[in-house]
């Protein structure tokens, strides 16, 4: 059995942003931006793309990537992830969102080298919020901790909070996971999503409220994740800057 893979889940049918993991980002369909990033870190083989669409599948093939066809009413990516586990045998399943096109391969590292130092744990990024936008915004998960590192909560409300109501503190979810594969069956068994799971749609509560723990690595604040249409256009800027 393998160490781990690495899966990233592409949902065509986003209800937010249709067809969002084939958006075009300076010549190249954004699930491949991902892919490529991923494979600055992981060697190709061990790299999956789990999605829904046959329409996915067909353009990631011709950039040479393995292609996983998942149900198409998983819950969410996780649960996509839990799908690929039932086919592809591994102690761990490393997960990059298919919407992070600039994400920082040295994070994908953090989490390989983490599998040793916290074996058998879940294992999710955070880095620090950079301002009060971030810390307001309720596309922006954040992440309360203990001392060790082990989450507490995580919330699309501005926590941790305070009596001015004023940001001077706090973190951000970054959306790179490690899961092992005892959790993520029982996780992939449930029928509906659990209740503070569904009332944040944040999945990682999920693994909170079934008893797990859940630990949190620090890494870096690059990862620009493609929320809304407008997010396209910071990432292509960061994409030419990097180039420049």
């Amino acid at each position: 059995m393998k160490k781990f893979v690495l899966v990233i889940p592409a949902r065509y049918e986003s209800t937010r942003f249709p067809g969002k993991p084939l958006t075009d980002i300076l010549g190249k369909p954004m699930i491949q931006r991902v892919y490529e990033q991923c494979t600055k870190a992981v060697s190709s083989d061990l790299i999956y793309i789990a999605t829904e669409s046959h329409l996915i599948r067909k353009v990631c093939e011709e950039f040479g990537a393995q292609v996983i066809i998942t149900r198409s009413d998983c819950k969410t990516g996780t649960d996509r992830i839990a799908e690929v586990a039932k086919t592809i045998k591994a102690d761990n399943y490393i997960n990059v969102q298919g919407d992070e096109p600039v994400f920082d391969p040295n994070d994908i590292i953090k989490i390989i080298k983490a599998l040793d130092l916290h074996k058998g744990e879940i294992l999710n990024g955070y880095c620090a919020l950079l301002n009060s936008n971030e810390y307001l915004s309720y596309s922006v998960p954040k992440v309360v901790f203990r001392s060790d590192g082990r989450l507490l909560y995580m919330s699309r409300s501005p926590i941790p909070g305070n009596k001015s109501g004023d940001f001077k503190i706090g973190y951000r979810q970054v959306c790179a996971y490690s899961f092992p594969r005892e959790a993520l069956r029982k996780f992939g068994q449930l029928k509906k999503k659990t209740q503070f799971e569904c009332e944040e749609d944040i999945e990682i509560l999920r693994f909170l409220e079934l008893g797990y723990e859940v630990r949190m690595l620090e890494m870096s604040n690059a990862s620009i994740p493609v929320d809304h249409l407008e997010d396209v256009e910071k990432v292509t800027k960061q994409i030419l800057d990097t180039n420049d």
